[in-house]
């Protein structure tokens, strides 16, 4: 909004051309983000106590999540709040990415919405059924993909770029639409399954979001993309702001987040970062780069599908103590901050590993 109504100023006051550069406003946007989050945080954890939005226990934890009963969910309203109005404040709205990974993210988090109250409110610790989630899921994801295709007006949206290898372009024609809705949906399962320990999932979102908006803001600027010879989307790094927005929102929430926790993110929370996370790297064609900085996700994703195959192939027997597998470590004796920690890590690590795919082609 600020870009709509300022760049014409600049005309008279040069000093408003800041106002056009995306690094500018993307720095600006995680800021705003952050200050709201901070601002509001406290009183937003206050009405989720009052309103008995608090987390229940499933049952099958490990024992010392006892202890967490009571504590706020939900705050994933905090970075959803403040996300989207630090992106509406920071970004050109004429650019149509930018209202499209907003619906994502929205879309995602009234999904997530909905299934945290029927969970705390309603007192259904299932929350709302598979198929309705999945249903949900593909309705915004199939949404999401379809303005993605009508917006491309250079033939590239359904175009796969495999990192390591400098030529290697494979253009998946319609099966695209299958495969961006598979990682959108699949990002924020992978997202929500890892939203288990006080801080664990939202540091690897950052570290993501930092990673995929760098390299969003590359793909958006032709120079440096045909300099680095990755695919070069129009107005794609407009994006970048969004992506700044989150960071911002993230960090913001982690200073509630961190152990022991204040305030828990909710589904609201993990399945719009999981969703708006694929979708800005759908819109940068940066799918491959996306699983590998989103490696603590895949992981985890994983572990319950091995957990649960290798179940029912041996008719009892458990590949791990427990699955997700952030808890298998918990059981193994692993204190909570450890394993958050170095979970951490490992996200670094990956985002290096994904940077890298940059220049290794």
């Amino acid at each position: 909004m600020l870009y709509n109504i300022l760049v014409p100023l600049s005309e008279y006051l040069s000093f408003l051309n800041v106002f056009r550069y995306i690094t500018f406003r993307t720095a600006y946007a995680a800021i705003t983000a952050l200050v709201i989050t901070l601002v509001f945080g406290p009183y937003v954890i206050r009405k989720l106590k009052e309103m008995s939005f608090s987390m229940k226990s499933k049952g099958y934890e490990p024992e010392r999540h006892k202890v967490k009963e009571g504590t706020p969910t939900m705050g994933g309203v905090m970075i959803v709040g403040s996300a989207a109005i630090s992106t509406l404040l920071w970004a050109d709205l004429r650019n149509p990415y930018i209202w499209i990974v907003l619906l994502l993210f929205m879309g995602y988090g009234l999904i997530g919405f909905v299934d945290d109250y029927k969970k705390t409110i309603l007192k259904n610790p299932n929350g709302i059924s598979p198929r309705q989630k999945s249903g949900g899921q593909l309705f915004f994801a199939v949404i999401a993909t379809f303005l993605v295709l009508y917006v491309d007006k250079t033939g590239v949206s359904t175009k796969l770029a495999m990192p390591f290898f400098k030529n290697l372009v494979i253009n998946m024609g319609y099966l695209y639409c299958l495969f961006a809705v598979f990682i959108m949906i699949g990002t924020s399962n992978a997202v929500n399954l890892t939203d288990g320990l006080d801080g664990l999932a939202i540091t690897p979102s950052i570290i993501a979001f930092v990673t995929i908006g760098f390299m969003t803001y590359l793909t958006g600027n032709y120079k440096f993309a045909n300099y680095l010879n990755i695919i070069f989307v129009p107005g794609a790094g407009e994006v970048a702001i969004f992506c700044g927005a989150m960071v911002g929102a993230g960090l913001g929430f982690l200073w509630f987040n961190a152990h022991p926790a204040s305030v828990f993110m909710g589904d609201v929370g993990s399945l719009s970062i999981g969703g708006a996370l694929a979708g800005v790297a759908i819109i940068a064609k940066h799918e491959i780069a996306l699983a590998i900085v989103g490696g603590i996700f895949v992981m985890e994703t994983f572990s319950v599908i091995l957990q649960v195959g290798y179940f029912k192939m041996t008719k009892g027997k458990r590949l791990f103590r427990m699955a997700p597998i952030h808890h298998h470590f918990e059981l193994a004796g692993w204190s909570e901050t450890k394993i958050t920690v170095r979970f951490w890590i490992i996200s670094f690590i990956l985002a290096l590993i994904a940077l890298s795919t940059l220049k290794l082609r």
